[in-house]
């Protein structure tokens, strides 16, 4: 069983990526991947993933990113974040447009490394399709709880 799973999941990560973007299970599994890229500052994969224009609004817009900024803070990223998690994912399309709303809960160590913490967002994200291919166009998070790892 564990033979056939891990392929099959590679499989739906790859039709997710190289297809219109379409509300199901593989575009959900891409999206938690896209989470984890962020946890490993993984600047490669996020090159492939996000569009051209991709903007990122923040915690009540007290920060927003574009593609090239938020390639370069991951790239010069320190903080360590011991997970990055989705729960609760909900998909809304129009045509080849798909935005998924969730929850997102990040665990991460204090700046002096005393401590681990942990951060939960609401999200909502756009997928578009761009010459074929469904790509990350929009983020928007808004903090709902902060406070000590448990």
């Amino acid at each position: 069983m564990i033979r056939t799973a891990f392929p099959m999941s590679c499989l739906l990560a790859l039709a997710a990526h190289a297809a219109p973007c379409r509300p199901d299970a593989a575009l959900i599994e891409q999206d938690r991947r896209y989470e984890d890229a962020l946890r490993r500052a993984d600047v490669a994969y996020l090159e492939n993933w996000l569009a051209d224009d991709y903007v990122w609004v923040h915690n009540l817009a007290v920060q927003t990113e574009n593609r090239a900024q938020l390639l370069g803070r991951l790239a010069r990223q320190r903080v360590s974040m011991t997970s990055r998690t989705t729960g609760d994912v909900q998909a809304h399309a129009s045509g080849d447009t798909v935005v998924l709303r969730g929850l997102s809960s990040v665990q991460q160590f204090n700046p002096d490394g005393s401590a681990s913490r942990v951060n939960r967002y609401r999200f909502l994200r756009t997928y578009v399709t761009v010459a074929g291919e469904c790509r990350l166009l929009a983020v928007q998070t808004m903090k709902v709880f902060s406070g000590p790892a448990e």
